[in-house]
C-alpha cells in the first residue's frame, strides 16, 4: 500500500497540470478571439428600414448611405443621442449647435439620399436599450418586418443583444451590419490602443445588458 501513495500524488500532479494548460489555452483562445465575438454580424436581405445608430457622424452613415444605394431598404432612419452637457447655456447665448443627428442628415443629404427618405423619430437616446425601445415602436407603428442595424464593428454583440431582446416576441427581425468605414481590427485588437479601449468598455457594458440591466 505505501509504494502507492506517491504515484498516487503524481497522478493528481499531472491532472492537476493538465487542467491549467487547458484553462491558460482557453484564455489565450479566448483573448485572441474576443474581437470576432464582439463583431457579430449578419448576412445583408431586403429590408423595410436601415437605423443608424448614434455614436458618430461619418462612418455610420457612410455605410447607411451605401445600403440605401445599393436597394437594400427604401428609407433610413437616424438615432438622436443625448446632446452634450452646456448645449442650453450656449441656445440662451443665441448659439445654435447643431446636433449630431442633424449632421448626420446633412452628411446623408451630401451623400444623395433624399430628405424624404431620412427619418428622425423625436426621442432622445442615452444607450442602445432605448434605442431598441424606439425601434420597436417605430417598427410597429409603420409595419416593418425588418430592419438592418447599422453601427460600429464592436458594438455589433451588444446592439444584436439589445435589439433583440426588446423585439422579441414580435414579427420584427432585425440584421446587424458593421460599417466598412471603421478599421475595427477582430484578428489583432489587442495592437492599437483605439481597439484596445473599445473591447474593454464594451465587455462590462455587455455584460450588464445579459444581465437584464439597459445600460
Amino acid at each position: 500500500m505505501p509504494p502507492s501513495t506517491p504515484i498516487r500524488g503524481g497522478t493528481r500532479r499531472r491532472a492537476i497540470l493538465a487542467l491549467l494548460l487547458l484553462a491558460i489555452g482557453c484564455g489565450i483562445y479566448g483573448f485572441i478571439n474576443l474581437g470576432f465575438f464582439l463583431a457579430q454580424e449578419d448576412e445583408l436581405q431586403p429590408a423595410d428600414a436601415i437605423l443608424v445608430l448614434s455614436g458618430t457622424t461619418i462612418s455610420r452613415a457612410l455605410e447607411g448611405a451605401d445600403l440605401y444605394l445599393e436597394g437594400h431598404a427604401p428609407r433610413i432612419v437616424l438615432s438622436q443621442d443625448q446632446p452634450p452637457i452646456g448645449m442650453p447655456e450656449l441656445a440662451a447665448r443665441g448659439i445654435l449647435f447643431v446636433t449630431g443627428a442633424s449632421r448626420t442628415h446633412w452628411v446623408l443629404l451630401q451623400l444623395g439620399i433624399p430628405d424624404q427618405a431620412i427619418l428622425i423619430p423625436e426621442q432622445i437616446h442615452g444607450n442602445t436599450a432605448a434605442e431598441a425601445i424606439t425601434l420597436r415602436e417605430m417598427a410597429t407603428r409603420e409595419g416593418w418586418n425588418r430592419v438592418i442595424v447599422v453601427s460600429s464593428r464592436y458594438h455589433l454583440r451588444r446592439a444584436a443583444f439589445a435589439f433583440r431582446r426588446e423585439l422579441r416576441g414580435t414579427e420584427i427581425q432585425v440584421l446587424m451590419r458593421r460599417t466598412r468605414y471603421e478599421n475595427f481590427e477582430p484578428d489583432q485588437w489587442w495592437r492599437r490602443r483605439r481597439d484596445i479601449r473599445a473591447v474593454v468598455e464594451e465587455m462590462p457594458r455587455l455584460a450588464a445588458y445579459v444581465l437584464g440591466l439597459r445600460a
